[in-house]
């Protein structure tokens, strides 16, 4: 029986190092499927995801939502310690069970008790080991807490400072797309200006934030699960917004602004898809059509008003909806697995923005309307 704790404390060991390796310092994706780590987001999101449907959306949903990314985070430090102050139990009883100062008889739970002690670097010395082996797996256990604990407290940092990255751009999207952001609105609101290099600069920006996107949430898959500040803004809904823009862009547009369009949106579904594979969401054709053939009219409308050369072939509107079909599944799967909306292509009437709506900023002077405005103005 000692030595079938052994191995079986040896192997239960060896999963949760190389799980917590995987997920914690080595920097590249994982996509084997059995990994304790995937196991146990698989089973703990099911189970809140079915939690949060029972509610009516709205911003109660979406603050019990938020809770489970950073929530999930401790829990499953606390699956790794317990599962190695379990192995540790188990390699000690087989060792030679621990002796208490006070003379009581040595039980499993007394190996348990000396390995959670050991583990968290207490040092109590109530309980302690009488044989050579007992002695170096102590050893070996006090430094395996010690390094756990700092490599969770170096990891907490980077993982958040990651998160506060993603979040500075989706925020600054608000002005320039609306909330929730929609490729309508930046191309409205770039209408103003008249400037298509601005239009551009501002993807080449998203083309480097996609980037990030990628390197951060493969080496971190938790992130996809911390929501943002605002109810109606999400990394997915970003995302969404512009891919829809690049894509409308890359049929439809010429020149310097549609080979941009091009990069941007290949590093985006070059995320969007990676992403997908390493969270196993498999693709999922939307129910509807998500762009209107008045849409679409609109849309080129205000290409034109950017004074953008603009194409209007059926080949065009072919290549657009080639280009959907590139993105809308992936992205329609990740909104039914994380509960995200994702937005439409032509934002509601009368949006408004989040900046408008904060209870000092409600009443805002003509110098401080949105550039919207401005373009309904000069459309009228």
């Amino acid at each position: 029986m000692p030595y079938f704790a052994i191995v079986a404390s040896i192997l239960l060991l060896l999963v949760i190092l190389w799980d917590g390796f995987e997920t914690i310092i080595l920097p590249r994706r994982v996509t084997r499927r059995v990994r304790l780590t995937r196991l146990f987001y698989r089973s703990t999101w099911t189970l809140w995801r079915a939690v949060a449907r029972r509610m009516e959306p709205g911003k109660r949903r979406e603050a019990f939502l938020s809770i489970y990314g950073p929530l999930s985070l401790l829990l499953l430090f606390a699956l790794w310690a317990a599962g190695l102050i379990f192995s540790f139990a188990l390699l000690h009883w087989g060792a030679g069970p621990a002796q208490g100062s006070f003379g009581e008889s040595a039980t499993f739970w007394t190996d348990l008790y000396m390995s959670g002690t050991t583990f968290f670097t207490l040092g109590l010395g109530d309980v302690t080991p009488h044989t050579p082996m007992a002695r170096f797996i102590t050893v070996v256990e006090s430094g395996t807490g010690l390094g756990f604990l700092a490599i969770v407290i170096s990891y907490l940092p980077v993982l958040y400072g990651a998160f506060s990255r993603r979040e500075v751009n989706i925020s600054l999207l608000d002005a320039r797309a609306g909330s929730p952001p929609t490729a309508a609105e930046l191309i409205r609101r770039h209408v103003c200006g008249k400037n298509p290099e601005a239009l551009g600069q501002f993807l080449h920006d998203w083309e480097a934030w996609s980037a990030e996107l990628m390197e951060s949430h493969l080496s971190f898959p938790v992130l996809c699960y911390f929501r943002s500040q605002h109810d109606n803004q999400s990394w997915l809904a970003a995302l969404t917004a512009i891919l829809d823009a690049c894509a409308l862009l890359i049929s439809y547009a010429e020149g310097t602004l549609q080979w941009q369009s091009q990069l941007t949106f290949a590093i985006s579904r070059h995320a969007l898809v990676d992403l997908a594979q390493v969270l196993q969401i498999a693709p999922k054709q939307p129910v509807t059509d998500r762009l209107s053939e008045a849409d679409l009219d609109q849309l080129r409308g205000f290409l034109a008003s950017m004074r953008v050369p603009v194409c209007s072939t059926a080949a065009a509107s072919r290549k657009l909806r080639e280009l959907q079909q590139m993105y809308e599944p992936y992205i329609n799967g990740f909104s039914e697995r994380l509960l995200m909306p994702y937005p439409a292509w032509k934002a509601a009437a009368g949006p408004a923005d989040n900046w408008k709506t904060s209870a000092w900023g409600k009443i805002s002077s003509p110098a401080a309307l949105p550039l919207s405005a401005t373009v309904d103005e000069e459309h009228r």
